[in-house]
């Protein structure tokens, strides 16, 4: 830095995504196979998430797994966390809503004054896929949702909500849900599992278009959370990110996706216990926070910088309860800059004292 030049200040802002599993208001039936919570199951569920909910502090929350915006809404307020926008998109409760059906939502809550909001349930036209035994993959089974937020200081990013297909065998059932295969076949058993990659891999691909719809020749800062039902270096994740390509081929950039966790800075306490996901005994990242070249420090088109990223993951070892939740929680401190100050009237910035 030359001595005349002043520093330009940094604003911080706290984003975070949880995986709630299955938050539904109590007595309401969210899947055929399992039992309503209890008023008592629900009390300790959102008493749970609130006291997760006020650790983490974030600026921007993003859950997965909402039924009923009711219950999201609970958990805040059982936190006592304040947030001036919470929304669930398709899991609403009022005159007209009764939350959730067939499958949970995605949400967002927030501090910072939401500009646009919206959901994307279908497919860009032309990107349908076809599914063995189902036929045209056409939407999302849980919508992405993408809300464009202000700073208190007037920086404007854009923050992408998404819960991709998970990996759990898609086996054919006819309209009353009785199924229509042999489940203890193993060869029908891998060919569920093939609709299940097959359907992930189309909701990675159509999230890739809406990400590239969003930075494609724009400056605007973006964040990409979830649970992606696949590590950060699936095929799939990295369908969405394309960070390969910057390797040879540096206009990339303008249109890439990067873990956070990478991207820390110097000062990050880097441990090694940086996982989501316990499925048989092995830690998995599943839930991540992606974000675009804007915030890589030494890029080209820079304005913030990735400071932490912390993964709250105690509760996995502590025994499955359904009123708790089977994922960790990932929380990441983003910097972006400020407005450099400009010097007072009169006064010469190359003089030192």
């Amino acid at each position: 830095m030359r001595p005349n030049d002043l520093p330009q200040p940094l604003a911080t802002l706290m984003v975070a995504t949880c995986n709630v599993l299955n938050l539904a208001n109590p007595g309401r039936m969210f899947y055929e196979n399992q039992d309503p919570y209890s008023a008592a199951e629900y009390e300790r569920k959102i008493t749970w998430l609130g006291e997760r909910f006020r650790m983490l502090n974030a600026d921007v929350l993003a859950v997965q797994e909402v039924w009923d915006d009711a219950a999201f809404k609970g958990a805040l307020g059982r936190g006592s966390m304040r947030y001036d926008f919470v929304a669930v998109p398709g899991a609403e409760n009022d005159a007209t809503h009764n939350g959730a059906h067939g499958t949970p939502r995605v949400g967002i809550a927030t501090r910072l004054k939401v500009e646009a909001l919206q959901s994307f349930p279908e497919y860009p036209p032309g990107f349908q896929v076809e599914i063995p035994g189902i036929g045209q993959y056409t939407r999302f089974e849980r919508p992405p949702l993408v809300a464009t937020l202000r700073m208190k200081h007037g920086q404007t990013l854009n923050v992408l909500t998404a819960h991709l297909k998970s990996k759990r065998p898609k086996f054919l059932q006819d309209a009353q849900g009785n199924p229509t295969e042999d489940r203890d076949d193993r060869k029908v058993m891998a060919l569920a599992s093939l609709r299940s990659l097959i359907m992930r891999g189309a909701e990675a691909m159509a999230l890739r278009c809406l990400v590239i719809d969003l930075l494609h020749r724009t400056h605007i800062p973006l964040v990409v959370l979830g649970d992606f039902n696949d590590t950060p270096d699936s095929v799939t994740t990295q369908l969405i990110c394309a960070t390969t390509e910057v390797a040879y081929d540096r206009s990339a950039r303008d249109v890439a996706l990067f873990n956070a966790y990478d991207l820390q800075g110097d000062a990050a306490l880097k441990k090694d216990v940086a996982y989501s996901h316990i499925h048989q005994g092995a830690p998995y990242v599943l839930d991540q926070i992606l974000v675009s070249e804007e915030f890589m420090a030494t890029g080209r088109n820079s304005v913030g910088d990735v400071r932490r990223v912390d993964y709250f993951n105690d509760h996995l070892h502590e025994g499955r309860d359904r009123t708790r939740s089977d994922h960790g929680f990932v929380r990441a401190l983003l910097r972006l800059k400020m407005e450099a100050p400009q010097p007072s009237a009169g006064s010469d910035p190359t003089l030192l004292p």
